[in-house]
């Protein structure tokens, strides 16, 4: 069986969705969506990170720094 891995998120956005979901109170709605949309970029980030460090092939190591360098908005002529 593989291992899944975990996620962390801050205190507040769970506490964000116990008062959405187990509450009803949809006043939360935003906070919440604007946190997961950053969690999921952040997470997205890594990955690119990740496998610019270790991928096997010099090609995807610069794919992939490319792409996370465009997902961290540094401009074209601050890079090397």
């Amino acid at each position: 069986m593989e291992r899944k891995s975990q996620v962390q998120i801050p205190k507040d956005l769970l506490l964000a969705l116990f008062q959405y979901h187990l509450a009803g109170n949809e006043e939360y709605l935003p906070e919440i969506e604007k946190a997961l949309m950053e969690k999921l970029d952040s997470m997205v980030k890594r990955e690119l990170y990740t496998t610019f460090k270790t991928a096997p092939t010099e090609e995807e190591r610069e794919k992939a720094r490319q792409e996370y360098l465009d997902k961290c908005g540094i401009p074209e002529s601050f890079r090397w």
